[in-house]
């Protein structure tokens, strides 16, 4: 199956001097992570790109914002990554002061299930 190749995130140059690519399930991935930790009006051409996860840092710690991160993950990774990928549950968990955030998705392209995990104070 040809896969398509996007460049690195983060944004890398090889040792050869080109610019690093990824593909497949690594793509996604980053790709799942961009939208995760791009703020609103970030990015000049798509100011509602991202979902604003950071945002939410500076508000209280409580079951209330861990709703709102799950609801306001789950729509965003809808909405940028729809072609892709099809989100099937967003849990965020809180221990003490990290709270993890992770995605259960299935990729588009042969319907396999895989999950991405990330953990911030």
């Amino acid at each position: 199956m040809n896969q398509k190749k996007t460049f690195a995130f983060p944004f890398v140059v090889d040792g050869s001097g080109r610019i690093g690519g990824s593909g497949g399930d690594e793509a996604i991935r980053s790709r799942i992570i961009q939208v995760l930790f791009t703020a609103a009006g970030e990015r000049v051409h798509q100011p509602e790109f991202g979902s604003g996860l950071f945002n939410l840092v500076f508000e209280p710690n409580n079951t209330i914002l861990l709703s709102s991160v799950e609801f306001t993950v789950g729509q965003a990774l809808q909405r940028w990554l729809s072609d892709e990928i099809l989100v099937d549950l967003v849990n965020v968990r809180q221990e003490e002061e990290i709270i993890t955030v992770e995605v259960a998705y299935t990729k588009r392209t042969d319907l396999s299930k895989q999950a991405v995990r990330i953990q911030f104070k």
